[in-house]
């Protein structure tokens, strides 16, 4: 259909914390005929993605999917483990630590948020003192966030799980990995996570529509004594159906062929490698911000996010402006500063099938907008990228004629 606006030639650059591009290959493992959810081929489809996302939480427990975003897994998490008035220990790395509490209130449970400065990581010291003082033992979870998609920021789990247990607080231990999973390292069963809240669209590469939610034989056994009102969301309804590979009512079928292709390529590429990846495009991503001369959100290098650098704009430019820019002139799509910091950062993504190229070119679109712009910054800011990734990339794979 003919339009008044210009054909846009070449790929666009979706360089969003999220959804991130979907690989051709997903694209054509769902492109195919709907299945009956009942029959026997789906069953086999759900058998095998059932047992495959097992392997990329790192748990033997349950992982329950959902036709729903991380949104619904949040609320699948809150209603089945925990009853109204019940209080739990949250703490305030951003914009979906936020908003996560925010939902625990509507639902009538009784959040304590720890207050932080959105550029900080989960303070494990804070969270054992908390938990050391309530000697009654009246906090019930503790709820934190890994990746905090809104600021890059990331938190050392296995850490909060070292202070609960110092603590000796029996609380149940609740993570949001919307946006790690599958691109930073996640161990749920190492690192004692009772409830693990997940998407499909960051780095299980797939579009929005599938939540998902691992959980411990603890929860499980917590959910036996949830007062909350739940029904979409219940767990106990999915146990049934899922041991013979389906569910109790129509699930994402389509998306589920995406899901079982994302499983296999990861596991093609190798969880490990795809994880030293993420790191490599993140250091790479925030060589060239310190090359520009500007400020990158996150104070801590050891929180630094393998999935997303947020940017500070210097005092007097608009970083929607900037975006609005950088969106016309070259085709890029940049993350959004969230509430308190709207219009004052924006995001860069290099999280899912990304490669050395895709950073280069979503770079290079940030140095050219920064001097369309008019924006303070140094020149060179990709070319630190260039040669940080020169000096670590690995030996070209011998071509299969040779």
């Amino acid at each position: 259909m003919a339009t008044n606006q210009p054909r846009v030639p070449g790929r666009h650059f979706l360089q969003i914390p999220g959804p991130a591009p979907v690989p051709d290959r997903i694209l054509r493992a769902m492109d195919k005929a709907v299945l009956d959810h009942r029959g026997p081929e789906f069953q086999k489809l759900g058998l095998r993605v059932l047992s495959g996302i097992k392997t990329i939480f790192k748990t033997k427990s349950h992982v329950f999917l959902f036709p729903a975003s991380g949104t619904g897994a949040w609320e699948a998490a809150l209603v089945n483990v925990f009853s109204p008035g019940d209080k739990i220990l949250m703490f305030e790395t951003g914009h979906f630590a936020t908003l996560w509490k925010t939902m625990a209130t509507k639902l009538g449970l009784n959040p304590e948020f720890i207050e932080s400065d959105w550029r900080s990581a989960t303070d494990p010291v804070a969270i054992e003192a908390r938990l050391k003082a309530d000697k009654n033992h009246e906090i019930k979870a503790v709820c934190v966030v890994h990746n905090e998609t809104s600021t890059g920021v990331t938190s050392n789990i296995a850490d909060i799980r070292k202070a609960i247990d110092a603590a000796r607080h029996p609380a149940l231990f609740l993570v949001d990995t919307v946006s790690g999973l599958a691109s930073a390292d996640f161990r749920m069963d190492e690192w004692g996570v009772d409830v693990t809240v997940a998407g499909s669209q960051k780095g299980l590469m797939l579009p929005p529509g599938i939540g998902l939610t691992g959980v411990s034989e603890k929860a499980m056994k917590a959910s036996k004594e949830s007062k909350t009102v739940k029904s979409f969301f219940s767990w106990e309804d999915m146990v049934g159906p899922n041991k013979q590979g389906f569910f109790p009512y129509t699930p994402a079928t389509n998306l589920l062929w995406g899901l079982a292709e994302a499983v296999d390529m990861l596991h093609e590429e190798g969880l490990e490698r795809v994880f030293a990846r993420h790191i490599r495009h993140g250091e790479a991503t925030r060589r060239a911000v310190r090359g520009w001369g500007l400020e990158i959100l996150c104070k801590d290098p050891k929180a630094y996010s393998p999935v997303l650098t947020a940017i500070l704009m210097p005092q007097g430019h608009d970083a929607d402006e900037f975006r609005k820019i950088a969106l016309e002139h070259f085709d890029i799509s940049l993350g959004a500063g969230l509430s308190k910091i709207a219009g004052k950062v924006f995001r860069i993504g290099h999280l899912g099938d990304t490669n050395d190229l895709t950073i280069l070119g979503a770079l290079s679109g940030v140095e050219m907008t920064l001097g369309i712009m008019g924006v303070p910054h140094k020149k060179g800011g990709v070319q630190a990228a260039i040669d940080y990734l020169g000096s670590t990339a690995k030996a070209p794979l011998q071509s299969a004629t040779e």
